[in-house]
């Protein structure tokens, strides 16, 4: 299976890089007919097909970008282009209940070096410094903080000066890599919080120590259905702990949807059912804007909530 963004033939690499720049300049039509042409040569490169699939979309061929969508999950069942997520916002398939993992770690790994400049200074992201000042209105000082999705750590400078002990978890290798970097989280270690928790796996140390803190800072948009991630939540924090988080906000309505940047947007009735299921009391609201998507503002909503004790 073709995986790799190269399709081993030097031949179809070149006209694959032509295809590029004439999508570039605007021409999609042009670079999905070169496109093909690299494919007859490599008929089994996944990468290649989901670009072809790309340029299609653009070009506003709807039908001919499934099917080669729909051939570009037949090369990586894995599904690490996200085929799946395209196929969902074309209306081919339904709505996944979460994104598969091998994509978004995919990503991450892909955008770790980059991660912090696209999101701070180009995107105005201020979600860590908006959850942070959530947090500190609580007053309270934390025996142990867990991160959960925590990237390159930029929501851990932001809490570490009233928390005793901070650990961080996710997907991404080199997001954890980038986040080690910065010397202020105690422990790091690799989680999928689209699993259910497993306390004999990587959340074991953590669920047995119990955090009376537990965050997730711009995560939760990469997962559709929360009910797993709530579960951890559950599994990780102690009595009268307080759980702060972010989500995309969806408006209107009970659910959660899939926005044309892959990302999930969840409803405030979505998350506030979800909270009184798992027993979590809501002890504060904040909608805001936190990030910039194409240059138009994405409207989120913070949550502050805390485990009865």
């Amino acid at each position: 299976m073709h995986h790799q963004l190269s399709s081993g033939d030097v031949i179809a690499d070149r006209r694959a890089d032509y295809a590029r720049m004439l999508e570039e300049g605007g021409e999609p039509d042009a670079a999905a007919e070169l496109m093909e042409q690299a494919l007859e040569l490599v008929p089994a490169w996944a990468a290649g097909w989901y670009r072809l699939a790309t340029y299609l979309e653009k070009a506003g061929r709807a039908d001919a970008a499934i099917e080669a969508y729909r051939r570009t999950l037949a090369f990586d069942p894995d599904d690490i282009f996200g085929a799946t997520l395209k196929l969902a916002i074309l209306g081919d398939v339904a709505t996944p209940d979460r994104p598969p993992s091998r994509y978004v770690e995919r990503l991450f790994d892909d955008y770790a070096d980059r991660f912090e400049s696209a999101l701070v200074e180009k995107l105005d992201y201020s979600v860590p410094q908006k959850l942070a000042a959530l947090i500190a209105s609580t007053g309270r000082r934390y025996e142990r903080a867990v991160d959960l999705g925590c990237g390159t750590g930029l929501l851990g400078p932001e809490i570490r000066g009233r928390v005793d002990r901070l650990e961080g978890f996710d997907l991404s290798q080199n997001m954890l890599v980038k986040a080690a970097e910065k010397q202020v989280y105690d422990s790091l270690a690799q989680a999928d919080l689209s699993l259910a928790p497993d306390l004999s796996g990587l959340f074991a140390d953590a669920a047995r120590h119990r955090a009376d803190l537990v965050t997730a800072a711009d995560v939760l948009m990469y997962l559709g259905n929360l009910e797993s991630v709530f579960a951890i939540i559950g599994e990780l924090a102690a009595s009268g702990a307080d759980i702060a988080f972010s989500v995309e906000d969806a408006g209107d309505g009970e659910g959660f949807h899939l926005a044309p940047s892959l990302r999930y947007a969840h409803s405030e009735s979505y998350v506030r059912a979800l909270l009184a299921r798992h027993g979590l009391q809501i002890l504060a609201t904040v909608k805001s804007v936190i990030r910039k998507d194409g240059g138009k503002p994405v409207s989120g909503i913070l949550f502050l909530t805390r485990k009865p004790a």
